[in-house]
């Protein structure tokens, strides 16, 4: 019985991450959801968490209740956290760190989940650009782990770095950037800080404002 508890709870808990999921793209049909589960049981399971409060079926349309809501949340959490670690930390491939990030959503505890997140420096977003809903310990900004990626502003000047991830607020930054080869992958050197950030990567020498570093994360290499 354990077992099989397990497995439905486990089914539970990618569904609504489903639905979430449905959310972020504006699509919120019954329909979709089905054809996610691919199974028999598929309905029925939906009107177990119905009746657990957990979603609220209206017609065609399934929206998550404040449980489901607070459920869906961690559990979109843990995946993404555990795509970034698999990805920035381990660099396993792409196709990799999606299943195994499966397979961590189901597993990793509040507190294992805040110390990676933590470890991490606080990511912004997952390896695909998708918001990573934030924790307690991204509100308190608490430091217990010195963080592996952390803003290139937090970079000592003299020091060489992996550039992580750009989480720029708008899509022209980004553009800009990787028009003059500031992308994930690349690396960089820090020369200063005032009055301006000035960073060389390649063959390349350039000043960008400290709004702009900020965006950038990076590893730190020596």
């Amino acid at each position: 019985m354990r077992a099989e508890h397990r497995h439905r709870r486990r089914h539970v808990e990618e569904l609504l991450e489903e639905i979430w999921t449905l959310r972020e793209s504006g699509r919120s049909s019954l329909e979709e959801l089905l054809e996610f589960t691919k199974t028999a049981q598929a309905r029925e399971l939906l009107e177990h968490m119905a009746e657990r409060g957990l979603i609220a079926i209206e017609g065609e349309e399934v929206r998550l209740t404040p449980e489901g809501e607070a459920i869906a949340r961690e559990v979109v959490r843990r995946h993404r956290l555990a795509e970034r670690l698999l990805s920035d930390v381990l660099e396993v491939s792409e196709s990799l760190a999606e299943s195994h990030a499966c397979e961590f959503e189901h597993l990793l505890s509040p507190e294992v989940t805040d110390s990676v997140c933590t470890f991490l420096g606080h990511p912004p977003t997952c390896p695909h650009g998708k918001p990573i809903p934030r924790g307690e310990c991204c509100a308190k900004f608490r430091r217990e782990l010195s963080p592996l990626v952390l803003p290139l502003t937090e970079l000592e000047v003299g020091s060489e770095a992996k550039i992580v991830f750009i989480a720029p607020r708008s899509h022209a930054t980004l553009d800009r950037l990787a028009s003059i080869g500031i992308i994930p992958g690349s690396t960089l050197r820090l020369h200063q800080k005032r009055p301006a950030f000035v960073i060389r990567a390649g063959e390349t020498e350039l000043a960008i404002d400290e709004e702009v570093a900020r965006q950038i994360y990076v590893k730190r290499l020596r």
